[in-house]
């Protein structure tokens, strides 16, 4: 069952999952794995990293030097192909004009999605973390605690290879022994401010990324992951010998040739398929669900993007995982008499309730780390440390004026150089030109640094989607209208950020090159512009206020699950992916044991 298009596809399947990224990779691994007959729809192109990453070339051979464009926002090796903030074809629009209400909606249409080109920061959400309105009354808190989520944790992190460390700080859950892979040492600016930022209180520990330090152990990991199933334990350990470890050259939004790095293009898809258990259909534009007579899911209808054409689908099970905001699309499409303002919305609440995370950055430079020897810092392609949240005590009594916490990310190191490295200097040297303008490029090489803040957002009333009433794509499906607000919480949590950061790059004998901004407004990110987006189809403990319940099942449709951040209660500073892929998983078992004892 390999890569097929409309006309190959079967009469029917066990699974139909929409989306190929970490969700759908998730759920689509484990239900092929498990004996079910899946197809995927991916509203992409198929993408190979393993033949199109340009593993090493270097920026001097790219235009601009590889700086970022308009059309390559990222870069322009990054990986994303025929994505990015706009789609051609596929707008989508606001409800207001004003800038402070804007979202921004990035959309990878490539099989694989933004697995190819994230930050693979995976981070664990805490025990409070599932619980944030039991803690200060605010939001909502998940049907669900830790310890029902850490088991699918332990088993993300075997089959993915995240590198990391176990510090055991407060709400930083660490794994079991033998589960994290060792993590990379530190490079210079990051040891520097590990040492300086003990004076500020701040712990800088290695941050968990989903990246192979070493490579797998493809002899044991899979009799964990899958007891009791022969055939799967063969496919994975193949699929994980097929993985090396990362040689610390190539930056990971490029993808990885080599499957050093998580990717559902080289970690989920390639034993889902060697099970013969899973067809992928690619440029599969998923517009509606279709019900039975009985008002279960029984298929799907698609536009197929390469003819125009109107494709259905049919299987026992239909399961979303297109992210957040694009599940929500298909839903409020899929009208009918039995559900006239979209599916599985009985409660009001498909669309509600959208979140992302909190960001602001500041950048200095460091005259310590000026002038280093020559050496590379290339690493794993993202940092090698993070600062976790630090002051849930003084949150608790009360001596801040934010509710919820942040994590720092870095940016050091003397990377592979583009043409911005030794551009902007004018605030350091006051201009130059010629001799003097190469060696200052040289002498400020790798001195320049960043901090960004990655914080918890909590849901409000304001912020959520609709379909807008006037505006269609290019095959003629209502398209996703925003509404957003920042509340007073994250907007103060970004400028405890910045002036945070400023005291940290002046502590590592360094100078900010803007200071923090006194409007505290003007120090946040644009909604979306994170790219964390969760919610809008939030799980609950009753149907009234809540889409789904604790397995990711809709309450409205049994045999309907939505797998992507879209169930998410609350939008933690923890990176969203690692927890997207736990629920998926978890989700997947609950749903295959339903389907065989034939409850759905």
């Amino acid at each position: 069952m390999p890569l097929i298009t409309s006309s190959k596809t079967q009469p029917s399947y066990d699974v139909i999952v929409v989306g190929s990224g970490a969700a759908g990779g998730q759920t689509a691994y484990t239900c092929a794995m498990n004996g079910a007959k899946v197809l995927m729809l991916e509203a992409g192109r198929n993408y190979d990293p393993v033949k199109e990453t340009p593993m090493f070339q270097t920026n001097g051979t790219a235009p601009l030097r590889g700086e970022r464009t308009d059309e390559k926002p990222f870069g322009f090796y990054d990986s994303t192909v025929d994505g990015g903030w706009q789609v051609p074809g596929e707008p989508y629009t606001s409800a207001s004009s004003a800038p402070e209400r804007q979202f921004w909606w990035w959309r990878a249409r490539m099989l694989g999605g933004r697995t190819n080109h994230w930050g693979r920061i995976s981070l664990r959400n805490g025990p409070y973390d599932f619980k944030p309105y039991s803690r200060d009354g605010l939001g909502m808190d998940w049907p669900l605690n830790y310890e029902d989520v850490a088991p699918y944790y332990d088993k993300v992190e075997m089959l993915i290879g995240v590198y990391g460390g176990n510090e055991g700080l407060e709400n930083t859950p660490v794994s079991p022994p033998g589960v994290l892979l060792p993590p990379p040492r530190a490079r210079a600016g990051e040891r520097l401010a590990q040492a300086r930022a003990k004076q500020l209180g701040l712990p800088v520990i290695p941050i968990h990324r989903a990246v192979l330090s070493v490579a797998q152990d493809a002899a044991n990991i899979p009799a964990k992951l899958h007891p009791n199933n022969p055939k799967a334990q063969r496919v994975l350990a193949e699929a994980m010998r097929a993985r090396q470890a990362c040689f610390w050259a190539t930056a990971c939004g490029r993808g990885c040739a080599t499957k050093a790095n998580y990717q559902s293009t080289t970690v989920h898809l390639p034993p889902a398929l060697a099970s013969g258990n899973l067809d992928i259909l690619p440029n599969a534009m998923a517009r509606e669900i279709t019900l039975d007579a009985a008002g279960k899911a029984n298929g799907v209808i698609y536009i197929d993007k390469t003819t125009g054409a109107e494709g259905v689908v049919k299987g026992k099970v239909v399961v979303l995982a297109a992210s957040s905001a694009e599940s929500v699309r298909i839903l409020l499409n899929s009208k009918s008499a039995r559900f006239p303002n979209g599916l599985a919305n009985s409660s009001g609440k498909v669309g509600k309730y959208i979140m992302d995370t909190v960001g602001a950055s500041l950048n200095g430079q460091v005259p310590l780390l000026e002038s280093l020897p020559l050496h590379n810092e290339d690493g794993a392609g993202g940092a090698h440390v993070y600062v976790p949240w630090w002051l849930y005590q003084e949150q608790a009594a009360g001596k801040l004026d934010f509710a919820r916490g942040y994590h720092i990310e870095f940016g050091t190191g003397r990377q592979m150089p583009g043409a911005g490295t030794s551009s902007g200097l004018e605030w350091l040297t006051g201009g130059s030109y010629g001799r003097q303008f190469k060696e200052d490029a040289r002498r400020y090489y790798g001195s320049q640094l960043g901090f960004a803040g990655r914080g918890e957002m909590i849901p409000n009333d304001d912020s959520f989607c609709d379909l807008d009433p006037n505006v269609k794509d290019k095959w003629g499906i209502p398209v996703l209208r925003f509404h957003w607000q920042w509340s007073q919480h994250e907007i103060r949590q970004a400028a405890h950020m910045q002036k945070t950061f400023a005291g940290l790059i002046e502590a590592m004998g360094g100078k900010v090159r803007t200071p923090p901004q006194k409007d505290a407004t003007k120090a946040i990110e644009p909604g979306g512009k994170i790219i964390h987006e969760v919610g809008g189809t939030i799980m609950g403990a009753n149907a009234t206020n809540s889409v789904t319940n604790q397995w990711c099942q809709t309450w409205d449709v049994k045999n309907l699950f939505i797998s992507d951040g879209g169930p998410f209660v609350s939008n933690a500073d923890k990176n969203p992916t690692l927890t997207i892929m736990a629920l998926a998983w978890r989700s997947a078992d609950y749903m295959l044991e339903e389907m065989r004892k034939g409850n759905i």
